[in-house]
């Protein structure tokens, strides 16, 4: 089975002071068993890019909660009063990205783009410091692409060789995130067979993941 690995294990490829791309939306479709791993071996210093950092305990909630994180980059923390606090204290640094344009920040970095352009955000704080450039008369921010050291995907099902399948809402950041990680670690709710998933269902292709979390026996 291609790169299977215990959450343990996962946990311990993850440095200190490394970036992560955190699939989910309010904890739905966020890898939890990942997550656990990481708050019991204790990382430091990490960077967490995702749409939001969830609620104290759930999902990244969890890792805020246990004070791993110095860096977010996500869509909102409306959620998360720890998270919040913690900005205020200056003891996490917080970007806030407009949610559409995160998504696509992180999928140029993983189609090899030199960035996006975009409207949202012209004439307000997200503008500042940023390159602008007007097509047609029209005013756009160039928004640069965001990749990390590592993705956690959540996948509904893989098969022997990583191919990865999404269920419903799970899709949210899920696939693209897993585009733009230089290591992925997919946490499929079941491994089945190489035919199982329908090539139509793969939303992300094996050749993608570097490592499968498996369930302890």
């Amino acid at each position: 089975m291609k790169g299977a690995i215990s959450p343990a294990a996962a946990a311990e490829l993850i440095d200190d002071g490394s970036s992560l791309l955190i699939g989910g939306f309010m904890g739905v479709g966020t890898p939890e068993r990942l997550i656990d791993a990481l708050v019991a071996s204790g990382k430091s210093n990490l960077t967490v890019i995702a749409n939001d950092t969830a609620m104290p305990g759930r999902g990244i909630g969890k890792l805020i909660t246990a004070g791993l994180v110095s860096r977010v980059i996500a869509s909102h923390i409306g959620l998360n009063p720890e998270t919040q606090s913690g900005m205020i204290s200056g003891e996490i640094d917080v970007e806030l990205v407009p949610q559409g344009t995160l998504v696509e920040r992180i999928r140029a970095a993983g189609m090899g783009l030199g960035g996006v352009l975009t409207a949202t955000g012209i004439g307000t704080e997200v503008e500042e410091g940023k390159q602008t450039i007007e097509i047609d008369g029209q005013l756009f921010l160039v928004e640069t692409p965001i990749k990390a050291d590592f993705a956690l995907i959540s996948a509904w099902q893989a098969d022997y060789v990583g191919n990865l399948s999404y269920l419903l809402t799970a899709h949210n950041f899920n696939p693209i995130m897993a585009l733009a990680g230089k290591t992925v670690i997919a946490e499929p709710g079941s491994i089945v067979p190489v035919g199982v998933i329908t090539p139509d269902a793969v939303k992300t292709p094996g050749v993608l993941v570097d490592h499968l979390l498996v369930r302890a026996s």
